[in-house]
C-alpha cells in the first residue's frame, strides 16, 4: 500500500459519516472514494466498527490538540478552561455526527480508541486541576469536576441541536453560554 492509504480512507469515511451518519458509512464505499480497491480498507480495519473507532480516536486526538494544545502556555487556567470547555460545546454543534460516534455506545473493544479517550481526557484534567489550583474552581475530585463540565457541555450541545437552547429563544443562551454560566457559578462559589 502507498503511504498515506489509512489517512485517505479516514478522511473518506469521515466525509462519509459528516455528510450521512454511521448508516453511510460502508467499507467498499470508504474504498472507493479514498481511490483505493474495494478491498483495501480491510487491510487496515477488520470491520466497520473497527473503521469508526479509529475516526473516533483520531477525532478525539485532534479535538485535544485544537482545544488544549492550541492554547499559549502561558495562558491563564480560568482563561484555558473557559476556552477549552465553550470550544467543547461549539465542536459538539460543528460535528454533531462525530460527536455522536464518540460518545455513543461501543459494541467492541479498541486499543487505539482507547488510548485517545485517555489522552483526551488527560488534557481536560490537566485544564481543570490549573483551574483548581489557581482558585477558579472548588476544591474536591478533578475527575468529577471535569464529569461535571462535560456533562453541561453534552448535553447543552444536544439541547442546542434539538432546537431547544437558543440565545434568543429558549433558555436565552447557547451551548457554550451555559457552560460559561457554571463556571460563573462555579468559580462564585
Amino acid at each position: 500500500m502507498p503511504p498515506g492509504t489509512r489517512d485517505a480512507l479516514l478522511d473518506a469515511a469521515e466525509a462519509l459519516l459528516d455528510s450521512g451518519g454511521v448508516e453511510a458509512v460502508t467499507l467498499r464505499e470508504v474504498g472507493r472514494r479514498a481511490g483505493v480497491s474495494h478491498n483495501a480498507p480491510y487491510k487496515h480495519f477488520a470491520s466497520k466498527e473497527a473503521l469508526l473507532a479509529a475516526i473516533a480516536a483520531r477525532e478525539l486526538l485532534r479535538m485535544r490538540d485544537t482545544l488544549v494544545g492550541g492554547l499559549a502556555p502561558d495562558t491563564p487556567p480560568e482563561v484555558a478552561l473557559r476556552a477549552v470547555f465553550g470550544g467543547y460545546a461549539r465542536w459538539a454543534l460543528a460535528y454533531p455526527r462525530r460527536f455522536r460516534l464518540i460518545f455513543g455506545p461501543w459494541s467492541t473493544g479498541s486499543d487505539e480508541l482507547a488510548r485517545a479517550a485517555n489522552a483526551a481526557m488527560d488534557q481536560l484534567l490537566g485544564v481543570v486541576r490549573a483551574a483548581q489550583e489557581r482558585g477558579a474552581l472548588p476544591a474536591g475530585p478533578p475527575e468529577r469536576l471535569a464529569a461535571l463540565l462535560q456533562a453541561v457541555a453534552h448535553g447543552a450541545a444536544d439541547l442546542e441541536t434539538a432546537g431547544h437552547l437558543a440565545p434568543e429563544g429558549k433558555g436565552g443562551t447557547d451551548a457554550a453560554g451555559l457552560v460559561a454560566d457554571l463556571l460563573d457559578h462555579l468559580a462564585a462559589g
